[in-house]
């Protein structure tokens, strides 16, 4: 096989772990006669990680390592790792252990070599406690985004142009999958197996849990509606102002055609009608305004 493969490789306190995960994708380079190198990127760890990958830097002529000051999170040290990444396919694994290079690497490119963009990881055998949240998170993006994925957060081999395109931010790494899927790249699931912990702790916290859901609304809007905002702002603001006219009308009509009631008992509903209007209009005018600035970007774009 002579595509090239570069293996990007985040590690935060991972001192434990660190040597045998490069030795085990050494071994896997080994066995199926692969030609690549591997990107560790330190995040901002406190513990000895970073002198690790740097004395497996000097071992290996197939390692770089990249530095972080602070910790800056899993999305920002894929972000280095890509852009120093000169693989035709990038894989992205842990440096935990949980997932065995030696398997790991070859199911992935397996996928690659049928013709597809991405491969996806699904873990066998998982048995950490934040399961649940995991699949419940996994359902609610096949519900947003149509992707059929069991497991979005794992181990993945990319095509070049796949990294090439996303764009990404401070935890988007979470959605990956569904950005390149709206990209129109194929994606295919390959299940693994999945191992414990031997050393150093999860980065798992219930924080991520309410980051993930701000983050998930964000993404879909700006895969739904970026190009298109009026779908968006007219929409909802046609509704709230719909709702703000039909108040007022049953004001009138219970007022003045009916006569059941004073008008000056029922102000409160008036107000809360013409409120519900204006901002109605507010709303659609955000429509115009994103259409506006879109087709500015667009011309720029073009010319």
């Amino acid at each position: 096989m002579n595509t090239l493969i570069s293996v990007v490789l985040p590690a935060c306190n991972e001192e434990g772990n660190l040597e045998k995960v490069v030795g085990r994708i050494n071994e896997s380079f080994r066995q199926e006669s692969l030609k690549g190198n591997i990107i560790i990127i330190n995040d901002g760890s406190s513990d000895k990680t970073g002198e690790i990958a740097e004395s497996l830097k000097r071992k290996n002529e197939n390692i770089k390592v990249f530095h972080h000051r602070k910790r800056t999170g899993l999305t920002n040290a894929l972000v280095t790792g890509f852009s120093h990444a000169d693989g035709d396919v990038i894989i992205f694994l842990p440096s935990d252990m949980q997932s065995d290079p030696v398997e790991d690497i070859p199911k992935l490119l397996s996928v690659i070599n049928e013709g597809y963009d991405l491969a996806v990881g699904s873990r066998v055998g998982r048995k950490e406690f934040k399961v649940l949240a995991s699949r419940l998170y996994n359902f609610v993006c096949y519900l947003l985004f149509g992707v059929k994925a069991k497991d979005q957060n794992w181990i993945k081999a990319f095509r070049k142009e796949v990294i090439d395109e996303l764009p990404l931010r401070a935890n988007w790494h979470r959605y990956i999958i569904p950005i390149a899927y709206h990209e129109g790249f194929k994606v295919k699931e390959v299940e693994t197996n999945w191992y414990e912990r031997n050393s150093g702790k999860s980065k798992f916290g219930v924080r991520r849990l309410f980051e993930g859901i701000i983050d998930l609304v964000v993404v879909k809007f700006r895969l739904s509606f970026m190009k298109k905002p009026m779908y968006f702002f007219g929409a909802t603001g046609g509704t709230i102002f719909s709702f703000g006219f039909l108040i007022n009308m049953l004001q009138v009509i219970s007022d003045y055609m009916l006569s059941v009631y004073d008008i000056k008992e029922h102000i409160p509903m008036l107000i809360l009608g013409v409120a519900l209007m204006i901002l109605g209009v507010q709303i659609i005018s955000l429509g115009f305004l994103g259409e506006m600035v879109v087709e500015y970007f667009s011309e720029k774009k073009e010319k």
